[in-house]
């Protein structure tokens, strides 16, 4: 028989996990708060109430020009990330490689390795072998770190899936293209969209590898907040860092309209 678990042990289970809540959100609410401030310096908590520094960010070109790079390449890495990592865990789910066990591996090998060497590295490769870094080192670099996880989420969907549905389609006169699209990828749907989510958040938000991979005309928005940061630190870092903040919140508002939070937590 199973014993009742003591008054103590929950209180204690509870405490914690409400201190874990605080320290997830609060540094949250300093920045939300601090974006609102009517200060010239960041300072918590705000004195007075405006909204000048989400103006200041949306009429500066150098916010404005870096956000939409930092978009642009999110978006491609986000196409390209699914597109490999969803065809490389097919092929090494259904094991139609040779080494998929090992190939798997490697697709995850880049959470493995500091964010930092991998950044260093690559400028080096680059560099020696076809020179100056431009807009593609910086979409390959951000692929490379981003497959993993549509990788990862897609093959946790498929080892969940049922294999006969795709037999019996394949016995009803289904071609390979035909399994492909109307079988096998609508199982993938949740993992795909898992990664997708991922691969968009990571690569707009990576400040290190964009750091050393970019160009003086090629600053990223995580980039660009360090430098504000760094030379003359003022509540507009709050107010784009709270605007990041809300475009995920919207992306997962989105996910949910679409596919449905459960199914995509699954993943």
């Amino acid at each position: 028989m199973v014993k009742a678990v003591p008054l103590w042990l929950k209180i204690v289970t509870v405490v914690f996990i409400a201190l874990i809540v605080v320290v997830m959100l609060a540094p949250l609410v300093v920045v939300i708060g601090t974006s609102f401030s009517a200060n010239q310096f960041i300072a918590f908590p705000p004195k007075g109430f405006s909204l000048e520094w989400y103006h200041k960010v949306l009429s500066s070109s150098a916010y404005l020009s870096s956000g939409a790079l930092s978009l642009g390449i999110a978006l491609l890495v986000t196409l390209s990330s699914v597109t490999i990592g969803g065809a490389a865990a097919i092929a090494i789910h259904r094991r139609q490689l040779p080494q998929s066990e090992l190939l798997g591996a490697l697709f995850l090998s880049p959470l493995i390795l500091p964010t930092i060497i991998y950044a260093i590295g690559l400028l080096m490769f680059w560099s020696a072998a076809f020179g100056p870094v431009s807009f593609i080192t910086l979409w390959i670099g951000h692929t490379a770190i981003t497959l993993p996880y549509v990788v990862r989420t897609t093959l946790a969907v498929l080892s969940e899936s049922d294999p006969f549905i795709e037999e019996a389609a394949r016995t009803m006169g289904a071609g390979r293209i035909q399994r492909l699209v109307f079988v096998v990828l609508p199982q993938c749907r949740p993992g795909l969209a898992a990664g997708a989510f991922f691969a968009f958040n990571i690569s707009f938000d990576e400040a290190v590898l964009s750091l050393f991979l970019r160009t003086p005309d090629m600053t990223t928005l995580p980039v660009q907040i360090y430098g504000q940061l760094e030379f003359s630190p003022d509540p507009s870092v709050a107010a784009v860092s709270t605007i990041m903040i809300a475009l995920t919140v919207i992306l997962i508002l989105v996910i949910d309209r679409v596919l449905g939070i459960r199914k995509f937590a699954s993943a």
